[in-house]
């Protein structure tokens, strides 16, 4: 049974849709989620959960006392819709959109490649 081709919708954003569909209400290019905000990357460093990611973002830290930097690191969980199929060590692009759960206020809007 092939997969229905549906036209993805623009989410504003300037990234490619994807070439997959799927039928979840909490996609941004597939359903009715809204997109707005931050948009940050990383990489996928869990896919325990259902269809959500856990997204490890590395980020530096000015010390402005000592002129220096310091490298920090984050943890953020994200909404992932099935269309862009994820598996850890990919590198994604996120954005925040309203809070879906207690600790899910970001989604997943780009497969960006994996990590070497």
């Amino acid at each position: 049974m092939p997969k229905k081709t549906s036209k993805a919708r623009d989410i504003g954003i300037d990234v490619a849709p994807p070439k997959a569909t799927c039928d979840d209400k909490h996609c941004p290019f597939h359903g009715n989620l809204s997109v707005r905000g931050q948009i940050l990357s990383g990489v996928v460093v869990s896919t325990k959960m259902g269809k959500t990611v856990v997204v490890k973002r590395e980020y530096m830290k000015t010390i402005t006392k000592y002129e220096r930097f310091e490298k920090r690191t984050r943890r953020l969980r994200a909404h992932s819709p099935p269309c862009l199929g994820l598996a850890e060590g990919d590198k994604v692009t996120l954005m925040e959109c309203r809070p879906l759960s207690k600790t899910v206020s970001f989604v997943v809007i780009e497969k960006r490649g994996t990590t070497a």
